[in-house]
């Protein structure tokens, strides 16, 4: 069984920063991709960041490129995202995911996800 918790989140003024962490834990052998969706009320989720295995790629959506900044701890398996200059259309609920090797998925690498944590950003 794997895990994902996220932290890190709560309101924030306009212009302001917050970083997220999300921790994997549970019977892991591997972790692939790891990245970070939003979904704003009454909207679809949407892809924020996504980072390759080692690190070294990174992917980022239009509206928080420069902005936001996806990292991980691979030691860890935790998974950052450094928030910056946030807006109020940044106000939704994070999830992260993980694309994850583990003892019981039969050599099959899976999607899981955490429950999600909220960022508001509001003067």
């Amino acid at each position: 069984h794997v895990q994902l918790v996220e932290t890190g989140g709560g309101l924030v003024q306009p212009g302001g920063s917050l970083r997220l962490s999300c921790a994997a834990s549970g019977s892991i052998l591997s972790i692939n991709t790891m990245g970070w969706y939003r979904q704003a009320p009454g909207k679809e989720r949407e892809l924020v960041a996504v980072i390759s295995s080692g690190g070294g790629n990174t992917n980022y959506a239009e509206s928080v490129k420069g902005r936001f900044a996806i990292s991980r701890d691979n030691a860890k398996n935790t998974v950052f995202l450094q928030m910056n200059s946030l807006k109020p259309e940044d106000t939704a609920v994070y999830y992260c995911y993980a694309t994850v090797l583990s003892y019981t998925s039969g050599g099959a690498y899976r999607n899981y996800w955490g429950l999600g944590t909220q960022v508001t950003v509001d003067s």
